[in-house]
């Protein structure tokens, strides 16, 4: 399995959503998330990781709260918002770095 570095250093668009288990938002965030995979397919990566047990990356990247999602592209972070983002805005978003 890729490390987290590895992940976001590709060509294609990585939505990184930083979350936990127990944050009510972060769980509206998984249909909108599947939808937005749906629809994108292949040319976009969608991962989750719980800044409660990755302190390392939420630390990296200063994740003050949950639900936030970054796009990376190139190792570099490209967008970020904190809180709940619908999928026709993310997907959007995130196109315009495929």
């Amino acid at each position: 399995m890729a490390t987290f570095s590895e992940l976001i250093q590709g060509n294609k668009p990585v939505l990184v959503d930083f979350s936990a288990e127990w944050c009510g938002p972060c769980k509206m965030m998984k249909p909108i998330l599947e939808k937005v995979k749906s629809e994108l397919g292949d040319s976009a990566t969608i991962i989750k990781v719980d800044v409660d047990k990755n302190k390392s990356a939420a630390n990296a990247y200063k994740i003050q709260g949950v639900p936030t999602l970054i796009v990376f592209k190139h190792g570099k972070p490209m967008w970020r918002q904190s809180g709940v983002v619908q999928a026709d805005q993310l997907k959007s978003i995130i196109q315009k770095y495929i």
